[in-house]
């Protein structure tokens, strides 16, 4: 970093320099000069010299990405031994930098000569010290009581397995120091492939598809396992609009005796309510869904203004109490969380995430997936997000192959380890987080109404990056990184960025990846590189490993789909249908996917149907991409009123008697499905629950034309 020292002898921060010290080899000295400003040909000399450091064996655990480290356990005992009287208290800080605990405290009562001991969990082989201070409170007759204070610096590796050391101050004061390995194994799965769970539950699944691909398609022969396609349902947001709709379509399907064909279910933000309700019963997708939509019915038309009488206050608050007492940050989110609940939930307030395991054990139930962005401060949505996936069995970064149980998802970790364990969220929760689409910032709101990549305000409030590389000689190793030259914003932008960049809330849990280091290759491992999008990708110390907390956000505050979790590779998705129930334009999303996965490098269907208004828009589109084998085939469902409005069922014309019931208004902006809306009238969601559910019916021969094409194409991998 270059400064420049000011007459208020204050350091002011011009600029950084960014060089990757791997290009230089073992043993050798060198010297650069970088170009700061070729204005006035300002350059900056620098000698690097890389010298060998012996290092003890480390037994490391990796996925190519994060890098978990051994542990040592650190535990110091001090006695007060025999105390003077006029002595009154000693406290002691202990510090050692870098630990899961960083800092204790330890006090000694001379009365009670009590003996007290800290614990601290460290990397091994990393260069750490105890650090010690004593404050004693004394008692003098010239003077008021004052605080004298010892420091002590103990380097660790200094220390044998038991080592007693001894402090002089007016008197002896004992300390003991052992120091053990510790070899608890790692509590989060560092790897890209599936769970053992998920592989278990997709075979079963794949044996009732087989059946029932074999029924509904009129096949002659059993289907073999490697030749039943992966089909996945990827449901949008939309609030109670979301909710309901979600409850039609697949009303829908399950009249089609196409439930058994699908693997899994992903949502976000409003269709995670429906599913988390749907998850109670742990026999839901066998039985006739028109008792989970009467249930639904049943909350949507009830009137919501008790949502906020004093009784149900008095009781959020002593929920929100309880679960500050956990050890939770709480928040408007978690407030949120209880009103819908309350408003839609199937009240049982205790169940959790990982309660949903029951619908699965014996593949009765497709996996469902639920879907939210990590997010960092200082950055919008464009700049930096990680997609993050929930499931019963785990809870993961995609980006990383990091994945935790999900009763552990809140729990204190430390390099991989879990050292505190806080009880699982109810579900309200989790519906809360999921669904926090008020989560916005400016900068993110700004992206909505520039339609350029990149808007100038993002580009005007942020540190200036340069590329200074100068072209080698021989071409780079693919880990090495570019010099770059990074110039900050001047002060008045970065207080700008601040306000910008403001959310108005988030979801905060324990980041689990905290502590882990990023394996030196991690840029070029194709996991990461499939989904790096970021500016901060190649910036290691600021990524989220750094965070004692995530951030979590609604994916509708940048896409709103749930696709992601289906587009990776292990997955191996074939066809996916797509329910959409996203305000405004009915394509905006799945058109903001296409590019995105394009960009990425990740197979999906190119498509722009940005060009057709909603009124114009059929009920049911096949996309796939003809080129490609592994892109998956989308069977895309906008939210729309088509042909429902003359016919009541497939082939069934409505009499002119009926024909008000087809009258669902889902797209003008006095609509009664607004976002906004929270509460139905009986004859609005039976409306909407029946114009989804038709909308599947009457695309049966499309939804059977996209599995026909998914058994070809799996037929012909086979040859």
């Amino acid at each position: 970093m270059v400064h420049d020292e000011d007459m208020c002898l204050m350091d002011r921060h011009l600029l950084t320099v960014l060089f990757d010290v791997s290009k230089i080899n073992l043993g050798e000295t060198v010297c650069l000069t970088f170009p700061l400003d070729p204005k006035i040909q300002e350059e900056l000399e620098v000698e690097f010299s890389l010298e060998s450091i012996p290092v003890p064996f480390e037994h490391i655990v990796t996925n190519g990405v994060l890098v978990s480290r051994e542990i040592s356990r650190l535990e110091v005992q001090i006695n007060g031994g025999k105390m003077k009287k006029e002595s009154t208290e000693k406290n002691f800080m202990l510090t050692v930098q870098g630990s899961y605990e960083e800092t204790k405290n330890i006090s000694l009562d001379s009365e009670l000569h009590l003996t007290d001991s800290a614990v601290f969990h460290y990397i091994k082989d990393k260069q750490s010290a105890l650090e010690i201070e004593l404050s004693k409170k004394t008692c003098g007759t010239s003077s008021s009581n004052a605080d004298e204070k010892v420091c002590l610096t103990l380097p660790l590796d200094s220390f044998s397995v038991e080592e007693e050391i001894t402090i002089v101050k007016d008197k002896t004061i004992n300390l003991r120091a052992q120091v053990k390995d510790w070899p608890k194994g790692l509590d989060v799965r560092l790897g890209y492939d599936l769970c053992v769970e998920e592989q278990m539950l997709i075979q079963k699944r794949k044996k009732i598809a087989a059946a029932t691909l074999k029924k509904v398609l009129h096949l002659e022969k059993e289907l073999q396992n490697h030749e039943v396609p992966v089909v996945a349902v990827m449901s949008t947001g939309g609030g109670a609009r979301a909710f309901t709709a979600l409850h039609g379509n697949l009303f829908g399907l399950q009249k089609l005796d196409l439930l058994n064909c699908i693997s899994y279910i992903t949502g976000s933000s409003g269709s995670t309510w429906t599913l988390s309700n749907l998850y109670e019963d742990v026999h839901w997708s066998q039985k006739d869904l028109s008792g989970a939509i009467a249930e639904a019915r049943k909350n949507m038309i009830k009137n919501k203004m008790n949502l906020f009488s004093f009784e149900n206050l008095k009781e959020y608050s002593q929920a929100l109490e309880q679960r500050q007492k956990e050890g939770y940050k709480t928040c408007v989110t978690d407030f949120w969380g209880l009103i819908i609940d309350k408003a839609l939930g199937n009240g049982n307030g205790s169940s959790t995430l990982s309660g949903q395991k029951h619908a699965l054990t014996h593949g009765q139930n497709p996996l469902p997936i639920y879907m939210v962005l990590n997010t960092k401060d200082k950055y919008s949505l464009a700049e930096f997000k990680e997609w993050m996936e929930f499931t019963p069995f785990e809870v993961g970064v995609l980006k990383y192959g990091a994945y935790i149980r999900s009763e552990d998802f809140g729990s204190k970790f430390f390099m991989g380890r879990r050292m505190k364990k806080i009880p699982e969220s109810h579900i309200c929760y989790m519906k809360g987080m999921w669904s926090n689409v008020f989560s916005y910032n400016l900068l993110d709101a700004w992206r909505g109404l520039d339609t350029s990549e990149e808007s100038c305000l993002h580009r005007y409030t942020r540190d200036k990056v340069v590329d200074i590389e100068e072209s080698p000689p021989q071409p780079p190793t693919p880990h090495e990184l570019n010099t770059q030259l990074v110039i900050p914003a001047c002060k008045i932008t970065k207080v700008l960025r601040e306000i910008i960049t403001k959310r108005i809330t988030t979801s905060e849990f324990f980041n689990f990846l905290k502590e882990f280091q990023l394996n030196n290759g991690y840029l070029d491992n194709k996991n990461f590189d499939l989904w790096k999008d970021t500016t901060l990708d190649t910036f290691p110390n600021q990524l989220t490993e750094t965070s004692e907390y995530l951030s979590l956000v609604d994916t509708a505050a940048y896409i709103d789909i749930s696709y992601p979790p289906l587009m990776r590779p292990e997955r191996k998705v074939d066809v996916i249908l797509h329910l959409n129930y996203t305000s405004g334009s009915q394509t905006k999303a799945l058109d903001e996917a296409s590019r995105y996965f394009s960009k990425q490098g990740i197979p999906f269907p190119k498509v722009d149907l940005s060009h057709v208004k909603n009124k114009d828009l059929k009920e049911c589109y096949i996309l796939e991409d003809a080129g490609s084998s592994t892109a998956p085939i989308v069977v895309f469902f906008p939210l729309v009123n088509d042909t429902f409005r003359k016919y009541k069922a497939p082939g069934v014309e409505r009499s002119p008697s009926e024909m008000k019931e087809g009258e669902v208004d889902v797209s003008s902006p006095h609509s009664p499905y607004g976002v906004q809306c929270f509460k139905y009238t009986e004859d609005n969601f039976d409306k909407l629950v029946n114009l989804t559910s038709y909308n599947i019916q009457n695309n049966k021969y499309l939804i059977h034309l996209a599995l026909q094409k998914a058994l070809e194409r799996k037929r012909q991998q086979t040859k």
